[in-house]
């Protein structure tokens, strides 16, 4: 019995610290033009238990800027990438919270003329990957227009925690 509390106890650890969001505002140059904006984001249609909608949008101070909405996500973290893909844009990544679960998607945009597009696939994360500080994306240092994505797999009955350069347009 002592085994069993102490597993739930660290399993409902492990996903409290997965779940923290961070509801502050983000700052960075997301357009380009050599003036910082900052992003923030607003839920809405979703309950407690993560009942309705659970549309999470993400605004920016700039109003010209196109805002981003992410879906089911019951708020969730922002981060400012810096400029991944070398277009002298700063991506933004998204890091969705939700009511069950310790996998989540991480979500990478980058802003084109017309609007927000992904980098590349959602990439597949646990909470493990994060309590080992194992962040899911960053520039390539020595390949130029590639970054390493670190994503979670389930192989072998088992969460592995899987980093490869990608290249990236």
């Amino acid at each position: 019995m002592k085994t069993l509390i102490i597993t739930a106890m660290t399993f409902f650890s492990s996903y409290c610290f997965a779940q923290q969001g961070n509801e502050e505002k983000v700052q960075g140059d997301f357009d380009g033009n050599g003036t910082k904006e900052y992003a923030y984001t607003k839920v809405s249609d979703c309950g407690d238990e993560c009942e309705g909608k659970c549309e999470t949008t993400i605004y920016f101070s700039d109003k010209s800027i196109a805002p981003i909405i992410v879906s089911p996500a019951n708020q969730g973290s922002l981060y400012n990438l810096g400029d991944l893909n070398g277009d002298g844009k700063d991506e933004i990544g998204f890091y969705p919270n939700w009511c069950t679960s310790c996998w989540h998607p991480f979500y990478v945009y980058t802003l084109t003329k017309a609007s927000w597009k992904p980098l590349l696939s959602p990439i597949s994360t646990h909470c493990n990957q994060w309590e080992e500080d194992k962040f899911p994306i960053k520039k390539d240092p020595k390949k130029k227009g590639y970054v390493i994505v670190t994503s979670s797999k389930w192989i072998d009955d088992d969460i592995k925690i899987i980093s490869k350069s990608v290249k990236v347009n």
